[in-house]
């Protein structure tokens, strides 16, 4: 039987470690990295890809005057690859509303808290300082608000007494590693879609919190 993979394009900025948690996952999915873009030409990320020989391409916004001419560039790099998703990974920047409704219902991103909690930077501390008992992370469709779009899924993480920002996002991190991967697989398999406003799995509407993963 032969087995079809789902092209993806993963946009990042950084270090890319959820890049690489997409790469391992990748070599027994039904999905394939068809390319990694960054906006940064000394993104860590761009070497991780290169080193599983996938193509990547630098579109540095810095050499744009404007936001939207930086969006047209990139969404005309990522078509070059014609991804069925695109997969933000630590993505520093805001996309514009043409760019996001161009790939609209195939442009996921991860976001390092409950959300709808603690949209935008500064999770980890944020959740410290308000006193929560748990964090976590959600995977979610992307639409023009920032952080706003359907939750697909999301993973608990407990707030210790002794919790700083950093070894909060450290766990926060471990759990991207393992629902990301998963949540494209989702997609790559038809299970995973979004229709009007609600992310949908296996054709059932998912709830606000879409699904909890882990224990």
């Amino acid at each position: 039987m032969t087995t079809t993979h789902c092209p993806i394009v993963v946009l990042i900025s950084g270090n890319g470690s959820n890049l690489q948690a997409l790469i391992d996952a990748s070599v027994h999915s039904n999905f394939k990295i068809a390319g990694v873009i960054s906006n940064r030409p000394d993104a860590i990320g761009l070497e991780r890809a290169q080193r599983d020989n996938i193509p990547t391409r630098v579109v540095d916004h810095s050499q744009f005057g404007s936001r939207k001419e930086f969006d047209l560039a990139l969404l005309k790099s990522i078509e070059e690859f014609s991804p069925s998703l695109v997969v933000l990974a630590g993505f520093m920047r805001i996309l514009g509303a043409d760019f996001v409704n161009h790939f609209a219902d195939r442009l996921i991103n991860i976001h390092p808290s409950l959300l709808p909690k603690y949209p935008g930077i500064g999770t980890h501390q944020r959740a410290i300082d308000a006193g929560d008992k748990e964090h976590g992370v959600s995977v979610h469709f992307v639409t023009e608000e920032t952080d706003g779009g359907p939750v697909i899924a999301q993973e608990r993480v407990a707030i210790r007494s002794d919790d700083t920002a950093a070894t909060l996002a450290a766990r926060v991190l471990e759990k991207e590693h393992i629902i990301y991967p998963k949540v494209v697989s989702w997609f790559a398999a038809g299970r995973l879609r979004m229709a009007g406003n609600h992310a949908l799995l296996d054709d059932e509407v998912l709830p606000p919190e879409g699904v909890q993963v882990g224990p």
